[in-house]
């Protein structure tokens, strides 16, 4: 049983499914589960930056450093939103600095704000 078109009466040619793929033309279309690298590179400067900004108020210990290398791979990506992943980079290093003077007036890691 073969398909036919039902004009012609004849079955339509079609190529096996990774011949198609590779001679199609690039028209814009992605293959399914691929992003483009910008979008997640830009994702990852908005993450830094949020990431940079919440390690201010706690856990800096841990957002610092995740927020530097979250900003260093979207700007290394080549990022829109650049700004955003120097602040996101700058805050990062800020939770850093918070977390030595914290440490070096507490003489511990753990700290509060009530004092």
């Amino acid at each position: 049983m073969a398909l036919t078109t039902a004009r012609t009466g004849r079955i339509p040619h079609t190529a096996p499914r990774d011949a198609r793929t590779a001679d199609a033309p690039s028209s814009g279309t992605r293959p399914a589960g691929t992003r483009p690298a910008g979008r997640e590179a830009d994702g990852l400067a908005v993450a830094s930056f949020v990431l940079g900004l919440l390690g201010l108020l706690v856990m800096n210990v841990l957002l610092g450093p995740v927020a530097i290398v979250m900003a260093l791979l979207a700007l290394a990506r080549s990022t829109a939103r650049r700004g955003r992943a120097l602040l996101g980079l700058a805050l990062g290093v800020a939770d850093l600095a918070v977390l030595a003077v914290l440490v070096t007036a507490n003489g511990t890691v753990s700290w509060s704000l009530a004092g």
